[in-house]
């Protein structure tokens, strides 16, 4: 019997695994956590008021106070079983990483103690020449290390039994270059803060620190464990690179916030209740639009804590899933013909007084510092726009980019029609009287028994890669198993260069005796002219925006390998050294490290279509080929007229057909990849792979392999089909 058959046999014993509850998530909510609450408790009021401003001002931390706080924190983790810490970090593999040491020790004289110093707190030495590098560490060059982030907070992971300290860091080579997502992030959202407080100050002289603030939303699709090891593409590549879509899938659009099922359902809650512990703020969860999808969104965090909770919760949520005997597909598009998976980035800036940069409030046009921070954020997506488009560029986010759930490779901004009417009225100086909305626009009345509904600033337009909804910009086109670091670095580095060059333009018209306010809107009608080609508000999907796009100059580049020569451009360069982001070597090591990547997804792809069809495919095809053969063989010699087994025959040769074809092209492809393995450059390799490989072959081979799934008898197909991984439970 064949591990498809094997697998569905088990799906009838893979019951429900019992979930604790608890009445209140505020009851475990941090509870695995060093918050500032605990560290009041554990450390002396020296520790605690270093660490306080350290977290709320960015100040650094004296070494001899951290022994103070490494005490007070293994104090804390000890009290709760903790035996072992390790330094916390998200390399460039696009996973997180750890190496555990344990508390215990044994002094010079042999005695035995716990102990967790500050140097062990502040730093570690991981293997740099290990992880991917882009030639800032060979292998003679092995020095890098990790370094505490006080930002934020220790946290206890509980893997089974076992519980580990877990100290967040940022990763740097022996040279200083970074090599994680999390160190570029904090020098962006420093960079950001710099020159949105001297904005800010133009309004409001008591505006001392402004942080920026995501809310990310996490898509993702649940399959059976059987049947996920009994699919070796799944395995290897995270998606499925063969499958006939089944009869049925989104089309009656009856899975999008529907009922989940009750297994998901268990292990949904269960994942969540480890989130809550290590502090992530889950607030909601449901259906999406795919059978097999869900999603999952938090509240709304400062970004770099925000990043690190995302990371975090795809390892958690990968754990949770295989004690359900379940697994997490996190992949951009998993299943072909249905929806794939993305991570929405809702982005906005907040003060230290309280204020939302972007929210407009009831009178918009009157808010001149939402105009001011509105209309900068669409100057620098509008500047910066491939950079951007960079920031998301990955093989699996390739394969939904433009898909018809997803947003295009075209970078466009959706403001929508009241927005859009506001900044025409400051570009064209309208003089009407500056009311709030009208209440027609504002209000619903459906029947006199329901409340009124209040509506929002804006519709929101679901084909828009950067959308405005309400308070916050909707960075859409971030794919479902990136790290939000990437794009939140780009995002924040482009806002922080635009607010700079705004400040300066300003100060030029206020030094030449312009009224601040006047020089303000003046510079504000600039911007809106300057960058009002990237507003959108139609359908992206639509082939006649892309027409559009050309004629406006907006860069449409539908490949990850050349979206990322964006990011070692002399714009970009200037751009991230000029902010103290990236140094140009920095920029040159990351993009060799993507092109790396892409190759290498890829060429994995590439080989498991080649073993799949070689192993999986053919042989059960050419088995119900000589079957057919042989029965129509015998129906001739039994006499038989031809139109008695002209059907039979209809079906040999088609199924003939693309068994020859598929095993053509399957030779063919590993020609191509041995002829791309052999160059030198890796921007031309990864160009290569993508035109030469993937997109001459890998469509026609799953074309012809699809096919045989629909001719072949059932009992001898190996691979669990779609019907079965995506709505069995």
């Amino acid at each position: 019997m064949s591990l498809r058959f094997n697998a569905l046999d088990k799906l009838t014993a893979n019951g429900n695994i019992e979930v604790a509850t608890t009445p209140k998530i505020t009851g475990i909510f941090a509870t695995n956590v060093f918050t500032l609450k605990v560290a009041r408790e554990f450390l002396s009021d020296e520790a605690y008021k270093s660490l306080v401003n350290s977290t709320r001002s960015g100040q650094k931390i004296d070494r001899t106070i951290a022994n103070q706080i490494a005490s007070g924190i293994r104090s804390w983790a000890e009290s709760k079983g903790v035996t072992h810490f390790t330094h916390w970090f998200q390399p460039l593999t696009g996973t997180t990483a750890e190496k555990h040491d344990s508390f215990f020790t044994i002094k010079s004289d042999g005695t035995p103690i716990e102990q967790f110093e500050g140097d062990a707190l502040i730093q570690q030495e991981p293997d740099a020449s290990s992880f991917p590098s882009g030639g800032l560490r060979a292998t003679f060059e092995a020095r890098g290390y990790t370094a505490w982030d006080p930002s934020s907070p220790a946290f206890i992971m509980e893997i089974g039994n076992g519980k580990t300290l877990c100290i967040p860091t940022i990763f740097v080579s022996y040279t200083g270059e970074s090599l994680d997502y999390k160190a570029p992030l904090l020098k962006a959202v420093e960079a950001l803060n710099k020159a949105a407080v001297d904005v800010c100050n133009y309004f409001d002289k008591n505006v001392s620190r402004v942080t920026p603030t995501l809310g990310w939303e996490q898509e993702y699709f649940v399959v059976d464990e059987a049947l996920f090891n009994a699919r070796p593409d799944l395995v290897m590549c995270g998606r499925t690179v063969f499958g006939h879509n089944s009869a049925k899938n989104q089309q009656l659009e009856d899975h999008y916030f529907g009922s989940i099922p009750e297994r998901v359902y268990a292990y949904i809650r269960d994942f969540e209740t480890e989130c809550y512990k290590v502090g992530i703020p889950l607030r909601t969860r449901h259906n999406e639009v795919a059978p097999a999808q869900f999603e999952c969104a938090p509240i709304f965090e400062e970004v770099s804590v925000a990043v690190d909770h995302n990371s975090l919760l795809m390892d958690i949520m990968d754990r949770v899933a295989r004690r359900h005997k379940l697994r997490v597909l996190l992949h951009e598009k998993p299943f072909a013909g249905i929806n794939g998976s993305g991570k929405h980035n809702n982005w906005s800036m907040s003060t230290d007084t309280g204020v939302n940069l972007l929210a407009p409030g009831k009178t918009p046009k009157t808010n001149l510092m939402f105009l001011t921070f509105f209309v900068n954020t669409i100057k620098a997506v509008h500047d910066y726009a491939d950079i951007l488009r960079a920031s998301i560029a990955s093989a699996p986010n390739d394969h939904r980019l433009g898909a018809n759930e997803a947003p295009p490779a075209i970078i466009s901004v959706f403001i929508g029609q009241y927005l859009s009417k506001v900044l025409s009225d400051v570009k064209e100086r309208v003089s009407s009287k500056f009311d709030e909305q009208d209440e027609s626009m504002l209000k619903i009345d459906i029947h006199k028994s329901i409340p009124e509904l209040l509506m929002d600033n804006t519709d929101r337009n679901r084909t828009s890669p950067f959308a405005f909804t309400g308070n916050k910009f909707e960075f859409r086109a971030v794919g479902s198993s990136a790290n939000c670091a990437n794009p939140m670095t780009v995002l924040n580095t482009i806002m922080a260069e635009t607010l700079k060059q705004f400040k300066e333009e300003v100060d030029k018209l206020i030094e030449k005796g312009e009224k601040k306010e006047i020089a303000i809107m003046h510079v504000i009608r600039e911007y809106i002219v300057e960058s009002e080609k990237v507003l959108f508000e139609g359908d992206g999907y639509s082939a006649a925006w892309e027409k559009e796009a050309e004629k406006r100059g907006l860069p449409n580049v539908k490949t990850t390998p050349l979206a990322l020569d964006a990011m070692i451009t002399d714009k970009a360069k200037i751009l991230f050294e000029s902010n103290e982001i990236y140094t140009h070597e920095e920029l040159e090591a990351r993009h060799e490290i993507e092109l790396e990547r892409y190759i290498k997804k890829v060429q994995i792809e590439s080989r498991i279509m080649g073993e799949l069809a070689t192993s999986h495919i053919l042989p059960p095809a050419i088995r119900y080929q000589n079957l057919l053969s042989n029965n129509i063989k015998g129906l001739k010699e039994a006499g038989l007229p031809e139109s008695a087994y002209s059907n039979q025959k209809q079906i040999l040769d088609k199924i003939s057909e693309h068994i020859n074809k598929a095993s053509d092209m399957v030779e063919k492809m590993i020609e191509a990849r041995k002829t791309c393995n052999a160059m030198t450059n890796t921007r031309t390799k990864a160009i290569a792979y993508q035109s030469q490989v993937k997109d001459t072959f890998f469509d026609e081979i799953r074309y012809h392999v699809d096919k045989l799934e629909i001719l072949v008898d059932d009992r001898e197909w190996y691979l669990p089909r779609y019907r079965e991984l995506l709505f069995l439970r």
